[in-house]
């Protein structure tokens, strides 16, 4: 998992040694925090890739590392599995247009940007835990009734064969 490192000017991805590896980025991505647009928690950070790995590294559903760039965009990528993960919206980055990272801080990182943070870089978990617990309402039984579900829809039976 990647670290983030929070402070009054800027989001750090600080990535591991595997992690720079796979991702062919030579050092830690650093986003300057005026220029994000947008924060998003989501549970299919596969849905958010668009465009090809270039470069990067890609394993169908398992492993997605590197940069992705698409017609007129370009987004950083580490994601694993199946995972939560966050969505970052940039404006006017020089690098990227989107950051998608699978992280378990999620919602200590919308927390954290959502406050004024120090001059010295902090993990977001310990900013999190120093301003409190973003309350998230529980599903009601017609809210689970009301959503989609997922898998095959069931067909009819065939015509027998004469």
């Amino acid at each position: 998992m990647v670290t983030l490192l929070l402070d009054s000017t800027r989001l750090e991805v600080a990535l591991s040694g595997v992690e720079r590896r796979l991702s062919f980025h030579k050092g830690n991505v650093l986003l300057d925090r005026t220029l994000v647009s947008k924060v998003q928690l989501v549970d299919d950070a596969w849905t958010w890739l668009r465009g090809v790995p270039s470069p990067g590294t890609h394993v169908r559903g398992v492993i997605a590392m590197g940069t992705w760039k698409s017609a007129g965009a370009s987004d950083f990528v580490i994601v694993r599995r199946r995972r939560p993960a966050v969505v970052i919206d940039l404006d006017g980055h020089d690098e990227f247009d989107r950051v998608v990272l699978t992280t378990r801080n999620g919602l200590a990182l919308v927390q954290a940007l959502r406050v004024d943070a120090s001059d010295t870089a902090t993990d977001v978990v310990e900013i999190a835990a120093e301003t409190g617990a973003i309350s998230v309402p529980n599903p009601t039984e017609t809210d689970l009734d009301a959503a989609p579900r997922r898998g095959r829809a069931r067909r009819g039976t065939r015509p027998a064969l004469s």
